[in-house]
């Protein structure tokens, strides 16, 4: 059995199926700044060591920004973080759900059928209607297929597959950051090993020098050519020198267990490579995107940006809540009394039926609701702009942070430098007998003091430098598939 539908009211049903109530989103504008910082952007940094650091709009940030260090012993560390990260694989289900929830919505746009298959037995009494005759007892079988279609008149249907769109480039985008998060955290953690192993190298050779300087001590004092305090103060400050050390081997412990983390194993099984601040080379060339780029490039203005959309669609949601509900459904199929007759001529059944709901009182819940979500909006858009404009202190606070670092480390160098000479005089001084022996325990003491606040300067370009490719989003457009993230 078959039937034909009125053309006009197909061809009206579809006609109304191309409007959509509620706003049409738009993106925001990027910003109009021309610059970063309050002043003319930088072209290069100070120099320290020799080593300038230059900025380029025109250069592109690598996919894989890491490898500007051009070391690969962390190549292999970060490329083993991302293989082994749960919080990547957190990330890629947490997009993988959101996109299986858009195709299910989907779904809903096209005629919904349904096959069922029934059975019963009843016992019928003509009594109820009159009769005198006993009551009959029969069975009675069916199967029938029933679609049904919601006519989206108003587009609210479609306001909720835009918004769970716009969820999943949401997830898409949070996936994006948790790779730029994950990736900068395993540079700067490798920059802090490499600092700290430096930091433990000069302290280790402090204290054998200071160890040698108390066996000298203690044979002049053993002559009796210096008074005991000066012994005394000897053992004392090789004490010092030995205290500084468990610190210092305590936090590379923690930052290599932190290490395994981002690899996703265990202290005991992570089997890292021990980095070094040798192992690791000074980016002399830092790409700098030009403002207006920005906000396209940073995966967590995009995520922000997708929130906004999908709290525009979610006010379309709501106005089309407002108008009517037009549904349609055809039930076709066969009944018989006997399951060898079920599909044979005359057993034949179909209806048709169409509904439609105009929202008439609702106590004004409808258009709260309405209000609600334009409200949702509101914050999402504040939250964008906040998203940006820290974005853009991001990047200025690491173009300070880098030409400061450069300029510090120049005089902490120098500091060092100075120091060193000065306490090679002293220990010279000493064993003449022209300086005192606290000439020499203070001269000893500065470079310390010096050497170390190198050591952390120079580490602190490394991870500035770092810090400056997260800020400018990490590059994740230039890898291949546009970042596209594998199940792999």
């Amino acid at each position: 059995m078959s039937f034909q539908p009125n053309r006009s009211v197909l061809f009206l049903a579809m006609l109304l199926a191309g409007c959509a109530v509620g706003p049409d989103f738009k993106r925001p504008p990027a910003p109009g700044d021309q610059r970063y910082t309050e002043k003319e952007m930088p072209k290069k940094t100070a120099a320290a060591e020799g080593l300038a650091q230059h900025f380029s709009a025109e250069q592109k940030i690598p996919g894989q920004w890491w490898t500007l260090f051009r070391s690969k012993k962390l190549d292999e560390l970060v490329k083993a973080s991302i293989a082994g990260s749960p919080s990547i694989d957190a990330a890629k289900a947490t997009l993988k759900q959101a996109q299986e929830t858009l195709a299910s919505d989907l779904g809903f746009e096209l005629p919904q059928a349904d096959l069922a298959l029934g059975a019963q037995r009843q016992r019928f009494s003509p009594a109820a209607f009159g009769g005198t005759a006993p009551p009959t007892v029969f069975s009675l079988y069916n199967a029938s297929v029933k679609v049904s279609y919601g006519i989206d008149l108003f587009g609210g249907l479609r306001r909720t597959i835009e918004a769970q769109g716009a969820q999943v480039d949401y997830q898409r985008y949070q996936l994006k950051g948790a790779y730029l998060a994950l990736t900068a955290n395993v540079v700067t953690a490798a920059v802090a090993e490499a600092s700290l192993r430096e930091q433990i190298r000069a302290t280790r050779e402090i204290i054998s020098a200071t160890e040698h300087q108390l066996a000298i001590v203690e044979r002049q004092y053993a002559l009796g050519a210096i008074p005991k305090s000066q012994l005394l103060l000897q053992k004392s400050q090789l004490a010092q020198a030995r205290a500084s050390l468990p610190p210092l081997e305590q936090s590379l412990a923690k930052v290599r267990h932190q290490l395994a983390v981002y690899v996703g194993k265990t202290p005991g099984k992570a089997n890292l490579p021990e980095i070094t601040l040798e192992d690791l080379h000074l980016p002399q060339k830092l790409p700098l995107s030009i403002p207006s780029k920005l906000v396209r490039q940073r995966p967590d203005i995009l995520a922000a940006e997708a929130l906004l959309h999908s709290a525009s669609a979610q006010v379309g949601v709501a106005t089309a809540n407002l108008y009517p509900q037009i549904t349609l459904s055809a039930n076709v199929g066969t009944e018989s009394i006997s399951s060898s007759s079920l599909f044979t001529n005359n057993t034949d059944i179909w209806s048709l039926a169409s509904g439609i709901t105009q929202p008439i009182f609702h106590a004004g819940s409808l258009k709260a609701q309405k209000r609600a979500a334009v409200a949702a909006y509101d914050q999402a858009f504040a939250q964008y702009k906040t998203t940006v404009l820290q974005s853009f202190q991001n990047v200025a606070d690491t173009l300070n942070a880098l030409d400061s670092d450069a300029r510090t480390l120049a005089a902490k160098s120098e500091a060092e430098a100075s120091s060193k000479e000065a306490m090679d005089l002293a220990e010279k001084q000493f064993r003449l007998g022209a300086a005192s022996y606290l000439t020499l325990l203070a001269a000893r003491n500065q470079y310390q003091q010096d050497r170390i606040s190198a050591i952390a300067a120079r580490a602190a370009r490394y991870s500035d430098s770092a810090a400056l490719l997260q800020a400018l989003g990490g590059g994740w457009w230039n890898q291949p598939n546009n970042g596209e993230v594998s199940d792999d």
